[in-house]
């Protein structure tokens, strides 16, 4: 099948229906350029469901048939943040990591600034969605990272915040202790 072929029997389906055509067509064993294709589709779909997790498993698999070193990274980048926005920051700790070995020295620091600013974006998403506890989770994961100090005050004052919103008490005590003195 070409790419056309696959875009008309695709084209008017539900998404649901599209996951299963194309993970059944990707079992046929493509040939690489249409697998690319194929997952990149998969992707657009998962993150357009909020199935961030399962979209980010597919650009693990994408960084496998991949040949070009920036397609690797590019996807691996977009792994971590799907890993981010589903909740598994361990699997996005692993994933920046590889993400961070496979890059030049000029795009480490591209990424470690891009991958900041996506968890910042992130936490004040859940925020602003009243999911105090995803919030929370991010934050604290935030001050483990290579922020500035004033950032860090900021992420400080929002944890405490959070922790007096969801009665965290002992967390709440032992942060405003550390942060006021």
């Amino acid at each position: 099948m070409t790419k056309i072929d696959i875009e008309k029997e695709l084209n008017g389906q539900g998404d649901y229906v599209q996951i299963d055509n194309i993970t059944r067509f990707i079992k046929e064993n493509p040939p690489i350029d249409i697998k690319r294709f194929v997952y990149l589709k998969l992707t657009g779909i998962y993150e357009r469901r909020n199935m961030f997790a399962d979209a980010a498993e597919v650009y693990i698999r994408l960084i496998e048939i991949s040949l070009v070193e920036k397609d690797k990274v590019n996807y691996l980048t977009k792994a971590t943040e799907c890993y981010i926005k589903a909740g598994f920051l361990d699997k996005a700790d692993i994933t920046l990591k590889k993400a961070l070995s496979e890059a030049s020295v000029m795009e480490r620091g591209k990424i470690s600034i891009a991958i900041k600013e996506f968890y910042k974006n992130q936490a004040q998403l859940y925020e602003r969605e009243k999911r105090r506890n995803k919030a929370v989770q991010t934050y604290e994961k935030m001050l483990s990272m290579n922020y500035s100090d004033f950032e860090k005050k900021d992420i400080n004052q929002k944890l405490l915040t959070l922790y007096k919103e969801l009665g965290m008490v002992d967390q709440y005590m032992v942060l405003n202790k550390r942060v006021n003195g």
